[in-house]
């Protein structure tokens, strides 16, 4: 195995509670269970000793052999094809949905495996290490295709089918086992509650039903997507994924399934994304609606008016910035020093302390996620987000920590005003179309200032741009977002100049930072790469702008950024590996709200740009990039 295989290297499967990883080598190296934000049973991601995995795949000498990983078209179903010249067989992996909206203890991963010619020889191996690897675990084995791994709380229960049959290895469990064509066997891992009722032991049938089942489920809940554009495989592959990070129970969606992941190998940017950020939660669920998914909205709606109601963050805001996926708004962070981190990124965190700041710009993007269109959900809803309005007339104009999270110090921040004059400019507009009740006069003077504000202090006559705070020069990535949110034209005239900053500071080959860290800097050692999030931004800046050929250009190259199942982590490295964690939801979202972008663009102009168009780009690109010399490289 692989000491550690690259981030991008692996597929993502889930029930709508947890997920879990999985290696093109076969191994299932992430799985927190019973939900997202639950200590680890696998981990060897973040420490390849200690972590904890569970392996199973062909068994040839090196070199004998090639592997290749796929998704089922349009499902969440894995499956890892071996490939040698004495036979193919392959691994497909999936969790059956828990389509109850109750959370469970009870989560199932089928690996289901099959030769389709000649013979191949496998090994299995689970060895789990029960929270993130610090908690000893006992081994019972009541036979010979039965096994139960009991850590604190929880039971890994190993079943397998009648070819498998289980050895102890110690308090773990390991197989050999060869299959020939036309042969299917299965392993299934359940974890429960520590002594919970085991479950019943698998069938082949009962397993090739579930695999069955779960596609059905796939294809059904994507019969909903109202798109119908030039990018449908890897837009459903976005929603699909963004599905999979949505905890069932209560509609609150994660902002990566890992933690720990580094933004830069060896450094400290090592972050826990398996929270629910009111930002990350509010804008995946905006793209979720435009795609046509209403339950996943109203799920998120009532879990963010029950943080409103809830009575706010202990400083006395409405909202803190994240929360656990059921709500829970402590986040101790604590860092693992037991576990190396991935190829040694240090340190490993758990938790994360940056609930605790002050990030405004929530508040506009909570705002337009309440507010859909002209839908403002329920009069209690209505009730709630006003009393939102009445605080942030009172608290907008404060220095905060920012969108990025920052941990360098409180700013005024452009993107932070940005998004408090979209919570006002919302909440203005529907409470004139609804006739609901509305202290109008009031919130339509602070949008007014934030304005002001934005315009007067946020512009940098020198650059001729907009800045990331009142007291710099430097650009700042999430200002890409200026003409969606509707402050300023794509083509207003200040708003151009700002792009072609972006273009000279933030853009290497259509790949985007979100600012430079060492021109401002936040409080943390070392450099990270391009945010993908940036960049499929930059993508919709580019088609609303006008400057469509280019942005299909970028949207293009972004794509073949994508591992090989069309899963992206958070960043870019400087050799085009994926960094940060895994998959990301931000990241996906962006893509979709830029495919979509690029799609009506393009009806617009009333066909796709030609190749002569494609042509004159790539002339104008080559002779950019010769009398640029200040672009990144």
């Amino acid at each position: 195995m692989n000491q550690y295989p690259p981030i991008a290297e692996h597929g993502m499967v889930g029930d709508l509670q947890t997920a879990a990883l999985v290696s093109c080598e076969g191994t299932v190296d992430w799985w927190c269970t019973p939900r997202f934000d639950a200590p680890s049973l696998f981990a060897s991601l973040l420490d390849s000793e200690r972590g904890g995995h569970c392996r199973l795949a062909a068994e040839l000498p090196e070199g004998g052999m090639s592997v290749r990983q796929l998704y089922l078209s349009d499902t969440a179903i894995l499956v890892t094809r071996f490939m040698a010249p004495g036979g193919v067989g392959e691994v497909a992996d999936f969790m059956p949905p828990v389509e109850s909206p109750v959370a469970t203890d009870r989560h199932c991963l089928i690996r289901l495996i099959r030769v389709v010619r000649g013979s191949l020889p496998f090994a299995f191996a689970c060895r789990p290490r029960f929270d993130y690897g610090r908690a000893a675990h006992t081994l019972t084995r009541p036979d010979d295709h039965r096994a139960v791994l009991s850590g604190p709380g929880t039971d890994l229960h190993v079943q397998t089918t009648d070819d498998i049959a289980l050895h102890a290895d110690g308090d773990d469990v390991t197989a050999r086992f060869t299959l020939s064509a036309g042969q299917i066997a299965a392993v299934v891992l359940t974890s429960t509650a520590g002594g919970a009722a085991a479950p019943a032991p698998p069938s082949l049938q009962d397993a090739i039903g579930q695999l069955e089942h779960c596609r059905a489920f796939w294809l059904s809940w994507l019969r909903s997507c109202a798109y119908r554009g030039r990018w449908q495989d890897v837009v459903n592959r976005s929603a699909i994924t963004l599905k999979l990070l949505t905890y069932a129970p209560s509609g609150a969606p994660v902002a990566a399934a890992t933690m720990g992941l580094p933004e830069q190998i060896g450094g400290e940017r090592n972050w826990d994304y398996r929270y629910t950020w009111i930002r990350d939660a509010s804008l995946s669920v905006r793209a979720l609606i435009d795609l046509g998914f209403k339950d996943e909205a109203y799920a998120f709606r009532r879990w963010l008016r029950d943080r409103i109601d809830a009575g706010g963050a202990a400083a006395g805001d409405p909202l803190q910035i994240m929360y656990r996926v059921d709500g829970d708004p402590v986040l101790t962070e604590e860092v693992l020093d037991h576990l190396e981190g991935y190829q040694g990124s240090r340190p490993v965190r758990a938790g994360n302390a940056a609930a605790d700041q002050l990030q405004l710009d929530i508040y506009g993007e909570a705002a337009d996620a309440l507010i859909v269109g002209r839908d403002i959900g329920a009069i209690g809803g209505w009730k709630s987000l006003s009393g939102v309005l009445d605080w942030l007339s009172d608290h907008w104009d404060r220095p905060d920590e920012g969108i990025w999270e920052t941990r360098g110090g409180r700013q005024n921040f452009t993107y932070s005003r940005l998004m408090t004059w979209v919570a006002f400019d919302r909440g203005i507009r529907a409470a004139i179309y609804s006739s609901r009740p509305a202290d109008i006069e009031r919130w339509t003077r602070a949008r007014d200032a934030v304005y002001r504000q934005i315009v007067e202090r946020g512009w940098h006559d020198k650059r001729q741009a907009f800045v990331q705070h009142f007291d710099t020069d430097v650009l700042d990535a999430s200002l890409l977002l200026m003409p969606r949110v509707g402050f300023v034209s794509a083509h207003d005239p200040d708003w151009l100049s700002t792009l072609d900053a972006m273009d000279q500071d933030l853009v290497s080959d259509s790949l985007v930072y979100r600012y430079d860290p060492a021109a401002s800097p936040d409080g943390l050692r070392g450099s990270e790469g391009t945010f993908n999030l940036c960049s499929f931004y930059y993508v919709e800046a580019l088609a609303r702008s006008g400057r469509l050929a280019r942005a299909r250009y970028a949207f293009d190259k972004m794509l073949t950024y994508a591992n090989h199942v069309g899963l992206f982590a958070e960043e870019i490295g400087p050799s085009g590996e994926q960094l940060g964690n895994f998959p990301q939801a931000f990241t996906h979202l962006a893509l979709v709200t830029a495919a979509m972008a690029l799609d009506e663009e393009l009806s617009r102009e009333g066909a796709d740009p030609g190749a002569a168009d494609h042509l004159d780009h790539l002339h104008a690109t080559v002779k950019g990039l010769v009398t640029r010399p200040g672009s990144r490289s």
